[in-house]
């Protein structure tokens, strides 16, 4: 069964890595084999957080909102509550 949704790893620099997938644990470990070209040279990586969604195309437009922030205070806030929540309202 596919798992779809947003994931956010932590890599070896310290930086996060956000991304969406239809399948966490495939896509986990491509990550981690180096499989990934953004990520390869910043192994080891560590998934932070996981965001389940419906769709795929939900998955895509939570990542691309989420990178659109460009902000590592937001990112840090959703790792540690665990949760990504998006304003959607004014």
């Amino acid at each position: 069964m596919d798992r779809i949704g947003v994931h956010i790893l932590q890599c070896s620099n310290g930086r996060y890595y956000v991304g969406s997938t239809k399948n966490i644990e495939v896509r986990f470990a491509e990550h981690v084999t180096g499989k990934v070209a953004s990520t390869r040279n910043l192994l080891p990586v560590e998934l932070s957080l996981f965001q389940p969604c419906t769709t795929v195309a939900e998955a895509r437009s939570l990542e691309y909102r989420i990178k659109k922030l460009k902000s590592r205070k937001i990112v840090d806030r959703m790792v540690q509550e665990q949760s990504i929540r998006m304003n959607t309202g004014p």
